[in-house]
């Protein structure tokens, strides 16, 4: 390959990218993305409080698998059962999905085939309405000391340090807590919550 050609490939890439990078950085922080996410939260928050209200105020995860709860299957692999037992106050599956998440796929309904690859937020395992300020769902994109977090169970010390990868809300991210309310939390902030929790460890579901 002569000097021009090696020109003409390295002008072409910087084109392409000029043209390209501004709208994927633009659509990342554009409100409406965020709005959304904020609303499918409130919805999720809302889906949580409408089921307590038939189960004693309890979650799904504080209930027993045999009084239609998900108690027994709160690990991480199962993180989807906790939104399929609310299948009827969530309405439809694609508010489980936050629209700047590029690694989960929209289901078409609650029925088979409905996993963990169709969900973009946590489930806080721990979450009581007794503790306003515990995390009950949001944005799973976590990192601990650098490294994203995998599917699973996320054990959460007050004290760990936390932050978000920048894979959605540029360095940001969405939590609906215990008590229904939703807040957009950089990473200084979701430290100062993680630290509110009212406990010393707060476990949740990484889808």
């Amino acid at each position: 390959m002569t000097l021009t050609e090696v020109l003409v490939v390295v002008i072409i890439l910087a084109v392409l990218a000029f043209i390209f990078l501004p709208n994927y950085v633009s659509n990342r922080s554009h409100p409406a993305y965020r709005a959304q996410c904020v609303t499918n939260l409130k919805q999720i928050g809302l889906a949580y409080f409408v089921w307590a209200g038939d189960h004693n105020d309890k979650y799904p995860m504080q209930v027993s698998v045999t009084n239609g709860g998900t108690m027994e299957l709160a690990n991480g692999r199962n993180a989807w059962i906790n939104f399929f037992v609310m299948s009827n106050e969530l309405n439809r599956p694609k508010v489980l999905i936050c629209p700047l998440d590029a690694k989960s796929i929209l289901a078409t309904n609650f029925g088979r085939g409905f996993n963990n690859s169709n969900i973009s937020y946590f489930v806080g395992l721990n979450a009581d309405r007794d503790y306003s300020r515990m995390f009950l769902s949001g944005d799973d994109n976590f990192e601990i000391g650098g490294v994203s977090v995998k599917s699973g169970v996320l054990e959460l010390p007050t004290n760990i340090s936390i932050a978000w990868a920048d894979t959605r809300h540029e360095l940001c991210g969405n939590i609906v807590f215990a008590d229904g309310s939703v807040q957009q939390l950089n990473t200084e902030t979701l430290q100062q919550a993680l630290e509110q929790f009212g406990i010393a460890t707060n476990c949740l579901a990484i889808p």
